[in-house]
């Protein structure tokens, strides 16, 4: 492997930080979420987008405390579930064993196996071009319409699309190359 050029030193130092900083820190950000907001249903989606959130906000700028931001993070995201949830509560129901429900809960493999892939996608997309990476953030990531991402960026529809489709095939390209095969 040929030693980082000063292009990709800073996303290896984006993804060792995070590596290093906040990944250590998931099991006790899962309890915390699990303890202090017991109505949050899915606790993994809470964990996994306080990572999106803390990877975005630090390719932005420094961050002071990845522990306290990350959980802050948590925190925000767990009380804007909670109130939803009260906005438009789901029925609860009464008898689970009559439910034709399998449960396909992960195991350690599996979930060690899942946050490597997360962190090569987050890697991928940070390898791709300024502009190429705002555009699949944008349309990928946050759901923005393609129109919209057009009119926000000044491009035409066409462009954003092709951004995005080029954007996809580098990071499935990136992912092949570093063993992820689906």
């Amino acid at each position: 492997m040929s030693p980082p050029t000063s292009e990709t030193q800073p996303r290896v130092e984006h993804a060792k930080w995070f590596a290093d900083e906040v990944h250590p820190h998931e099991a006790a950000l899962r309890g915390y979420v699990r303890g202090s907001f017991p109505a949050v249903r899915d606790v993994d989606d809470v964990v996994q987008e306080s990572f999106l959130r803390i990877w975005r906000a630090r390719a932005a700028a420094p961050i002071q405390s990845a522990r306290g931001f990350l959980f802050r993070i948590a925190r925000n995201l767990a009380l804007d579930l909670v109130r939803r949830e009260k906005i438009s509560p789901l029925t609860a129901v009464t008898d689970l064993a009559a439910l034709p429900v399998v449960e396909d809960k992960a195991d350690a493999a599996e979930s060690a196996c899942a946050n490597q892939e997360l962190m090569l996608l987050a890697e991928a997309i940070d390898a791709l071009p300024a502009r190429c990476r705002e555009i699949v953030i944008l349309r990928k990531l946050r759901g923005v319409p393609q129109k919209e991402i057009a009119a926000q960026l000044g491009l035409s529809e066409q462009t954003v699309q092709v951004q995005v489709l080029r954007g996809v095939k580098r990071c499935e390209a990136f992912l092949r190359q570093h063993g992820v095969q689906r």
